[in-house]
């Protein structure tokens, strides 16, 4: 287990991702822990190395009794990312998680290049953040669990109850009275107002459109108007909006951080190579034509350089959509270029099965016949080469 002490506590961290990327700290909601972030972290890893961590008083990094505040938890996370050796990194926090990247986006600019808001604010109501205080040291988490859960989720969303919302109860139900407390005094005690209006860096503002703990009005929509140029996004959720709503959540911090390359020519034509080989990149060029020029450069400015740089989607994904739509429409030139590609690279012939038996359904079994025709000669061939290539290593 990854545990570094920081400011005499034992904290843990997890890491996903290359370490050549871009640095991104997940910090997670009040009575959470890093496993917040689980139904982010396969998407966002693959473009960024990923820092998820447990608060002072969460999951396995050490509760020492009283209370804390936002400057000490900003010093625990910054004295993590030293012992790390991490110098630049992107913040993107929830609700508590909001809070300290306020504090740590104003007093060490130098250091955090974007900053994603969500569910968050730069005051709370100190009055019911003091009660919630006393009433878990008093009774523990578990007597405040329904009204929590209530506010974490919609009604629906409860009814639901799914795999994510019940790991989250359990999560809120085992963290500590100490901790929880010790934190509720930091928001208690919270003030980040003078703070907004210093921070410099790009800024996404994520809000619950029915969040009652950090709704829009006097809570993001503070945040908005003092921080210069942050942009904005709602989400149709209640107050972890990374866990209601996953993979809106996930699409709108990926268009925030992976704006489209200017220069979408160049990046198009190294996609095309990506997804579909040098070999037919190389021919494709050789054929060129003044006649054809435009149109193979708007293909690869439009369809490369810009749809299939789009984050929103993993490269399988895509592959079978572009062999479904195609099979559906008898594109048999595209399917077959598609086809070969994806069976060199994410495909494999389950994939193709699945999907031609789903063409079958809602596009017609003539379809889906000779997509099966043109699979099954293709995957014969991917097999003999591969047969071919194990002889000669043996």
């Amino acid at each position: 287990m990854p545990l570094i002490n920081v400011n005499g506590v034992r904290q843990y961290y997890r890491l996903d991702g290359n370490e050549q990327q871009p640095v991104l700290i997940l910090s997670h909601s009040l009575g959470c822990d890093h496993s917040m972030w689980d139904l982010q972290v396969e998407a966002l890893s693959t473009h960024f190395l990923v820092l998820r961590y447990d608060t002072r008083g969460h999951g396995a990094t050490e509760a020492p009794t009283g209370n804390y505040s936002m400057e000490m938890l900003a010093s625990d996370a910054l004295g993590l990312l030293d012992s790390l050796r991490i110098e630049r990194f992107i913040w993107c926090g929830l609700s508590l998680g909001g809070m300290i990247g306020q504090q740590i986006a104003a007093k060490a600019p130098h250091r955090v290049t974007n900053l994603i808001l969500a569910n968050t604010s730069p005051r709370i109501d100190p009055n019911p953040m003091e009660t919630r205080r006393r009433t878990v040291l008093e009774q523990g988490t578990k007597a405040i669990v329904e009204t929590v859960m209530g506010r974490f989720f919609m009604p629906e969303t409860l009814t639901a109850n799914s795999i994510h919302v019940t790991g989250v109860r359990r999560t809120f139900l085992t963290t500590t009275s100490a901790g929880y407390a010790g934190c509720c005094a930091a928001i208690r005690d919270m003030d980040n107002a003078a703070l907004l209006s210093s921070i410099k860096c790009p800024t996404l503002i994520i809000s619950g459109n029915h969040d009652p703990s950090t709704p829009w009005s006097g809570h993001g929509e503070v945040l908005a108007r003092e921080i210069a140029n942050a942009r904005v996004e709602h989400l149709p959720t209640a107050h972890l909006s990374n866990v209601e709503r996953p993979r809106s959540f996930t699409a709108a911090l990926l268009r925030f951080l992976m704006a489209p390359p200017e220069e979408t020519l160049k990046a198009g034509f190294e996609r095309r190579r990506a997804i579909l080989g040098n070999g037919h990149v190389d021919h494709a060029i050789a054929s060129t034509t003044d006649f054809t020029r435009a149109f193979q450069e708007f293909i690869t400015r439009f369809a490369w350089g810009t749809i299939w740089q789009r984050p929103g989607l993993d490269d399988r994904t895509r592959r079978l959509l572009v062999l479904a739509i195609t099979a559906s429409l008898s594109r048999w030139d595209e399917f077959r270029m598609h086809l070969t590609a994806g069976l060199k690279h994410e495909l494999e012939p389950c994939d193709v099965e699945e999907l031609l038996l789903q063409v079958a359904v809602y596009a017609g079994v003539p379809a889906a016949n000779t997509g099966f025709q043109l699979a099954k000669a293709d995957i014969g061939m991917a097999t003999n080469e591969t047969n071919a290539a194990s002889k000669r290593l043996g």
